[in-house]
């Protein structure tokens, strides 16, 4: 009983925890409801760490644990809750440099207690798939128009039409967040919010979402959303400027400059609680400033845009296609090996393994001072067979490593396919990288085959050169005999009558040359000598392969590595 009511009082103190630092902050002296509730919003972000989260990594979180399979309306317990975000955190950390890792387990404590004060007030321990998504989606980093496409392709049907019911869900679980800190009386969810974003238009696609979404100002409802990604952007820029209230030097964030006073600018933390000073009013217009320009680039500025020199504006945001592209075929995605068939071939090598055993020991025309020399020679087959099984065990197994990783990686998923067309750019970019995968394991493969091959012809010549030894050392053959004798042609046809038509250069193709040299010659050499050398070459033709598969390995992850510098490097621009 003691140890129940200490871990409940553990947990009380750990849900509270992350709304008293907030409390803290004194975020409530903040005057525009807007400012406040963004900036309280950016403080969970970052207290929870999920500002190093990009969305792209969260879109893939859900796919790796199967959210994007089910139905928006099905629901999960905490304890799945909290696997999600373990794998989230624990994914981030391998991500992070050594000198950046967080502390997993307690983001993993707040963002959890988080979520379940938002969408679980009334404690049944569950929550649905759409919710989390919606609220994961919302507060994680990267760009807001990466993040209004996905929360589109999740609302939108296989046409690429928003679907007016489910826009209305998201708003009613994103503007939680609001009211879970304690902004609910200015950005609350009401009924007619979803008509009031989109008065006119019928048919939503999404330029006509991103434009309503994105455009300045945007919806009341939503006004928090983009202003916490400024607050994001603006942290660290510096401006060399002073605050005409506080009579600071530099102003660090935004800044505001009055329309109506001349020369009169405030910092950021002036504006939000009010201040004014001489004959500046509240009740005076600001503009808003992200970044400072020197009084050069805006009289170069002028100058050019009173000369008619001046581009342009840009749009909001690139302009995508409208009607929904049919989904990725995938049929020729290359298939896995049964495990019938890797089975068979271990046992094909321990079948030959024995074989070689058995006939050494069953060989009784040796002469006695050959004993020691066979005994040995057959102890090195069976180590050299041992190893070759092994090693083949090991290429298999790694084979269909990469094959697995590789269909995980191109495989999308049916509500991928059908909800979300504009993901197309990303899902190209993997069919190429799957197209390049499949002919580096197509190599592969055929490096493995001519091991196979090169193993056989191996066996083979071991044991037509004892056969030939035994016969050369008999009592009834002659020296002549002995001294005239070739290497047996080795036997490949299928039926017992058939006549041998094939040289032992025949049996060696595809074998190496260092194992060709060592038995196509017509005098018998020391199969000692000649064990080595054809170990020699299947170590090399091992290594060889091994490197193979170490270099898909790291091309793997520099083609991850160039996809997410290419993205990081869009999103700077």
């Amino acid at each position: 009983m003691i140890e129940e009511g200490s871990k409940s009082s553990k947990s009380m103190v750990e849900k509270r925890q992350l709304f008293m630092e907030m409390r803290a902050q004194n975020f409530d002296v903040i005057r525009l409801s807007t400012y406040r509730t963004a900036c309280k919003l950016r403080f969970v972000q970052k207290r929870c760490n999920l500002h190093l989260v990009d969305v792209w990594n969260m879109i893939e979180a859900f796919r790796d644990n199967g959210l994007s399979t089910l139905d928006h309306n099905a629901e999960i317990n905490v304890s799945r809750l909290e696997t999600i975000l373990s794998s989230i955190f624990y994914q981030l950390n391998k991500r992070l440099p050594t000198t950046h890792q967080i502390n997993v387990d307690q983001s993993i404590g707040l963002l959890l207690n988080f979520i379940v004060a938002t969408y679980d007030s009334e404690g049944h321990g569950k929550l649905t798939v759409f919710a989390m998504k919606a609220m994961l989606a919302t507060m994680c980093g990267g760009k807001i128009l990466d993040k209004l496409r996905y929360i589109f392709s999740q609302i939108s049907d296989s046409n690429g039409v928003m679907v007016f019911a489910k826009f209305d869900q998201f708003l009613r679980e994103v503007l939680k967040l609001p009211t879970a800190v304690f902004e609910g009386p200015s950005f609350g969810y009401t009924e007619h919010y979803t008509r009031t974003c989109f008065p006119q238009q019928k048919k939503i696609l999404l330029n006509t979402f991103l434009d309503v979404l994105m455009a300045d100002p945007p919806p009341q409802c939503l006004v928090w959303l983009p202003l916490m990604h400024r607050l994001a952007n603006v942290e660290n820029v510096f401006h060399p400027v002073e605050c005409s209230y506080c009579r600071s030097e530099s102003m660090m964030g935004f800044r505001y400059r009055c329309q109506q006073c001349h020369g009169y600018q405030l910092c950021q933390s002036c504006f939000w609680r009010g201040h004014a000073s001489g004959p500046h009013s509240n009740q005076h217009q600001m503009k808003e400033h992200s970044s400072w320009k020197s009084p050069a680039k805006k009289l170069s500025h002028a100058i050019s845009k009173s000369l008619g020199c001046m581009p342009m504006g840009e749009p909001p945001h690139p302009v995508f296609p409208e009607a929904a592209e049919r989904p990725q075929d995938l049929a020729h995605t290359t298939t896995l090996e049964s495990p019938s068939r890797l089975d068979e071939e271990h046992r094909l090598i321990a079948r030959y393994a024995a074989r070689l055993a058995a006939e050494a020991s069953n060989s009784t025309q040796c002469p006695p001072s050959d004993l020691s020399f066979n005994f040995d020679a057959n102890k090195q087959q069976r180590q050299l067979i041992a190893e070759l099984e092994n090693k083949n065990r090991e290429i298999l197994q790694e084979i269909q490593r990469l094959r697995l990783e590789h269909e995980q990686a191109s495989q999308p998923t049916p509500e991928k396919a059908q909800q979300n067309p504009t993901l197309l750019a990303e899902l190209r970019l993997l069919r190429h990288r799957k197209d390049e995968l499949e002919r580096r394991m197509s190599a592969l493969q055929e490096s493995r085959r001519e091991l196979m091959v090169q193993l056989e012809g191996l066996m083979r010549l071991l044991k037509d050169e004892e056969q030939k030894q035994a016969t050369g050392s008999s009592p009834h053959s002659s020296p002549s005999h002995s001294a005239s004798c070739t290497m047996p042609m080795p036997i490949r046809s299928t039926s017992a009558g058939s006549t041998p038509t094939h040289t032992p250069q025949d049996c060696l193709a595809g074998v190496g040359d260092d194992v060709l040299d060592a038995f196509s010659q017509g005098v018998p050499r020391n199969l000692r000598n000649d064990l080595l050398v054809a170990a020699d070459s299947i170590t090399n033709t091992m290594s060889s392969l091994v490197k193979e598969l170490h270099s898909v390995d790291d091309g793997l992850e520099e083609e991850e590595c160039n996809m997410r510098n290419g993205r990081e490097k869009a999103e700077s621009e």
